[in-house]
């Protein structure tokens, strides 16, 4: 019997977490890569990886070849969503350690790049619907001031979903591709921004506020709303989305 699978970076928690527990209870096989597995996805139809995206080279390597073991016959679908971030230090660029910085992009953008050239590689020859799914954000696309690795990264994200499009246009059963902004949601990397120190980073306010006036969605309605967005009859027709545009 075949199943719709998926491979999804960032797991552990926030929006990864919700997101595989919302496809594992769908009955779909997940396979996840996160620097640390989550015990509560354990069980049938869940693979869970411990890896560092920091250093993602080995990483595809290891993808690829298990995709290319992947029993064809087994699948009806095949969908790669690049969740993983890291955020450096809030503050000046200037200000932040270079290990920090390196270790943001690599995770934030290098990481997506590298894991999405073994996805599109080892599963060319499939016949079955293929996607990738970047999760970008507002801030690939409306710089700030104090997260300038992050908006970077972001902002990377989207303009190669635009390139791997063309490139995908021109094979047979091209990938779908999508950077999509999933919206501003309460997790972990929120409480960091809000709770940073406001000298370094003068978006604390902001970011405090929203929490303060309710406007987060919760990691699991986040997770929906994005799932759906891979269901849309018209996935991939535009490189760049956001779920608040999804009327």
């Amino acid at each position: 019997m075949s199943c719709a699978c998926f491979i999804l970076t960032g797991a552990s928690r926030g929006l990864g977490l919700a997101m595989a527990r919302q496809l594992r209870a769908r009955g779909h096989r997940l396979l996840t890569l996160s620097r640390r597995p989550n015990a509560e996805l354990d069980g049938p139809g869940v693979e869970q990886w411990a890896v560092d995206l920091s250093q993602p080279a080995d990483v595809a390597t290891r993808l690829r070849a298990w995709l290319a073991a992947l029993p064809r016959q087994e699948i009806d679908s095949l969908t790669l969503i690049n969740n993983a971030a890291s955020l450096a230090p809030l503050a000046p660029l200037g200000e932040v350690d270079a290990g920090e910085l390196s270790r943001a992009l690599r995770v934030g953008l290098e990481a997506p790049l590298l894991l999405s050239a073994a996805f599109l590689a080892a599963s060319a020859d499939l016949t079955v619907p293929r996607k990738v799914l970047n999760i970008s954000s507002g801030l690939g696309r409306f710089a700030m001031a104090g997260s300038a690795v992050y908006c970077a990264a972001k902002a990377g994200l989207d303009h190669l979903s635009r390139a791997l499009v063309l490139e995908e246009a021109a094979r047979p059963n091209g990938a779908k591709i999508v950077s999509l902004a999933p919206g501003v949601i309460d997790t972990d990397m929120q409480l960091q921004l809000r709770s940073a120190d406001p000298q370094a980073f003068g978006e604390r306010a902001r970011f405090a506020s929203l929490k303060a006036e309710g406007r987060l969605d919760s990691a699991e309605a986040a997770a929906a709303k994005v799932l759906a967005w891979l269901q849309r009859p018209d996935y991939g027709a535009h490189p760049i989305g956001d779920v608040r545009d999804a009327g």
